[in-house]
């Protein structure tokens, strides 16, 4: 029986890498398209665009792919070799963790946070948990026992921060947050 922990993180895998990718990918074209919000916000920002979105779920599915032609036969199979189920999710978990990103930037703006200030948790944790969210209607909870979804969100936070300051570092990003 598969470590329902590793179980876990291949499944949110491309959760994300869809997170990750709009950084690498993203660029033109704001989703707002500039426009503000009834509090003279903006809705999300510049740095949400749709070919960040667009990249993103991109990734997300290409990552799921990859996962099926790895896994598939292994012990680590995650849908007894149904590659259907691995882009159906991968592609729930990737627009769940897109959706769950532009959630924290339109919270961060009502609360008066610019696109680039730091927000501990509206950073880190509505694109996993939206992810999470997205594939519940397929049934999947088996994926989310209460220690390894702990551990998980406790890890989401670690690796955002250090992807985050990695990216930051090799000028992929303004800030490192």
């Amino acid at each position: 029986m598969l470590d329902p922990f590793v179980r876990l993180l291949l499944f949110i895998l491309p959760a994300y890498v869809a997170n990750a990718a709009p950084v690498v990918l993203g660029g033109l074209f704001p989703i707002d398209g500039g426009r503000r919000a009834w509090d003279g916000r903006p809705y999300l920002g510049s740095s949400k665009t749709w070919l960040g979105l667009a990249g993103g779920l991109v990734a997300g599915l290409l990552a799921a792919v990859l996962e099926a032609h790895l896994l598939i036969g292994t012990p680590y199979d995650l849908w007894a070799g149904q590659g259907s189920w691995y882009l159906l999710t991968g592609l729930l978990l990737s627009a769940g963790a897109l959706a769950g990103d532009l959630l924290g930037s339109f919270a961060k703006r009502r609360l008066g946070l610019g696109a680039g200030q730091a927000s501990w948790l509206l950073d880190q944790l509505p694109f996993v948990l939206v992810a999470m969210l997205a594939v519940l209607p397929l049934g999947v909870t088996f994926q989310f026992e209460p220690l390894p979804l702990a551990a998980l969100l406790v890890l989401t936070v670690v690796l955002h921060r250090a992807a985050n300051w990695l990216a930051h570092r090799s000028g992929l990003k303004k800030v490192p947050w």
